[in-house]
């Protein structure tokens, strides 16, 4: 898989993305990781993740982000500018982490399961 561009877009410090890293890197997966904290996130990587998975997959709704949030955001991110807009500014909503390999989605979350069918 050394061919491979691989990289995980999250948080440090969320439980699941420390899963991810921790599993990828017990299983010697090269990766890149991209942290939506330091570097944010850009319109044109979130539609092009939204053309690959539904935006139900994509957008964390149980998360102490979205909770806090005003209903009116809330209403918006139902339509995707709302939500590619409210991703952007607040990409803790993101459901992480977004496992993206070769430029595609290959998985939302993490599922030992699923990336050991992957790699």
């Amino acid at each position: 898989m050394g061919a491979h561009r691989i990289v995980v877009h999250g948080i440090p410090n969320c439980d699941t993305v420390k899963k991810a890293r921790v599993w990828l890197e017990s299983h010697g997966v090269v990766f890149a990781f991209h942290d939506y904290k330091k570097v944010g996130i850009d319109a044109a990587t979130v539609r092009a993740w939204l053309g690959q998975v539904p935006l139900e997959t994509l957008l964390n709704r149980r998360g102490t982000t979205w909770r806090a949030l005003p209903d009116a955001l809330k209403a918006a991110a139902a339509e995707p500018a709302g939500a590619i807009a409210l991703m952007i500014d607040k990409p803790s909503v993101i459901k992480r982490p977004v496992l993206v390999v070769d430029g595609k989605v290959k998985a939302v979350g993490f599922v030992a399961d699923e990336y050991a069918t992957l790699f």
